[in-house]
C-alpha cells in the first residue's frame, strides 16, 4: 500500500504564515520604491517644463507669458485675459496633457472641500488654441504651477507692483534661485516673504485664495520633505519645504524674511508638521 504525497494542514499554514511575513516586510519597501519612481518621473516632467518655457522665451524676445496681465498689453486689449495663463500660452509647445500632472497627484479634486497634497486642480478658462472638437472654453487640469511673479506684466495688479515682476530672462540676478515652475495645488501662486505657513498640511485649502498666504500652495509634502522645481536658469532640483521662503520669488522679495534663519526664525516657530525638516 502506497502513501499519498502532499502537504499536511500544519505545513500549509506554516507556508502561508511565511508568505504573509514576507509580504509585510516587502510591501513598505515596494511602496517606497514606487514613491521614489514617481518622484523621479515628476522631476523629469519638471525639467521638460523648463525646456518648454525656454522655447517659449526664445520665440518671444526672452519674455515670459503675460499671465493675468495679458489684456493689459496694447495688442491684446479687449481679448480674453485668461489667454495669457501658462496652460494656454504654452499649449503649442506640448501635446501630452499628462505633462501638467505630477505622477503622485493625478486624481482631480471634486470641489473646494475635496483637496489635498496628492490631488490635482482644475479650472475652466477661455480656450486660446482650440483643438479638434474643443469649444471656446476648456477645462485645464494638473498638479503643477508657475511662479506668477515671472509673468510679463506691464501694469500693477492690485497690490502686486509691476516693478516686482521678472517679466523675462534678461537682467535676472542669480537665476538659479528664481523659481519658475513646481509642484502645487493650484495653477498659479504669488508667494510673499511674509506668508505664514499653515498649522496643518490641508489648512490652506484649494482654488483662488487671493493675494496672500500663497506660499502654502507650494509648501506641500509630496516628495518626503521636498518640492520639485525648475528655475529661471532652466535648472531643476528638489527644494526643501522650509527653503521655499529663502528663494527669490520676485524682484523685491526679501530672502531673509521672518521665516528664514537669516530673519531669525527658530525651529519652534514652525508648525509641528514642518519642524522635522531642515532649516534654511
Amino acid at each position: 500500500m502506497t502513501k499519498r504525497k502532499g502537504f499536511t494542514l500544519i505545513e500549509l499554514l506554516v507556508v502561508i504564515a511565511i508568505i504573509a511575513l514576507l509580504m509585510s516586510i516587502l510591501m513598505p519597501a515596494l511602496g517606497r520604491v514606487k514613491k521614489q519612481a514617481q518622484s523621479v518621473a515628476c522631476m523629469s516632467r519638471i525639467k521638460s517644463w523648463g525646456m518648454l518655457f525656454k522655447l517659449y522665451t526664445d520665440d518671444n524676445n526672452s519674455f515670459f507669458n503675460e499671465g493675468w496681465g495679458y489684456a493689459d498689453h496694447r495688442q491684446n486689449a479687449g481679448k480674453n485675459g485668461e489667454y495669457g495663463l501658462w496652460m494656454n500660452a504654452l499649449r503649442p509647445y506640448y501635446r501630452d496633457e499628462q505633462m501638467r500632472f505630477c505622477p503622485t497627484a493625478t486624481r482631480i479634486v471634486l470641489g473646494s472641500s475635496d483637496w489635498g497634497t496628492f490631488k490635482a486642480w482644475y479650472r475652466d478658462v477661455g480656450n486660446r488654441y482650440p483643438q479638434g472638437s474643443e469649444g471656446p472654453t476648456k477645462r485645464f487640469q494638473g498638479s503643477y504651477s508657475v511662479n506668477s511673479w515671472k509673468d510679463y506684466m506691464v501694469a500693477n495688479r492690485g497690490d502686486r507692483l509691476v516693478e516686482w515682476f521678472w517679466k523675462g530672462t534678461q537682467n535676472v540676478p542669480n537665476p538659479s534661485q528664481v523659481p519658475l515652475f513646481a509642484d502645487n495645488t493650484w495653477h498659479d501662486a504669488w508667494p510673499r516673504h511674509t506668508d505664514t505657513p499653515v498649522a496643518l498640511p490641508f489648512d490652506y485649502g484649494w482654488g483662488d485664495k487671493g493675494t496672500s498666504g500663497e506660499m502654502n500652495q507650494f509648501c506641500i509634502d509630496r516628495h518626503n520633505g521636498f518640492v520639485n522645481f525648475t528655475f529661471v536658469d532652466w535648472s531643476a532640483r528638489r527644494v526643501g519645504l522650509k527653503e521655499l521662503w529663502a528663494l527669490k520669488w520676485h524682484r523685491a522679495y526679501n530672502v531673509n524674511g521672518p521665516w528664514t534663519k537669516g530673519g531669525g526664525v527658530a525651529p519652534a516657530d514652525w508648525p509641528q508638521w514642518l519642524r522635522k525638516y531642515k532649516d534654511y
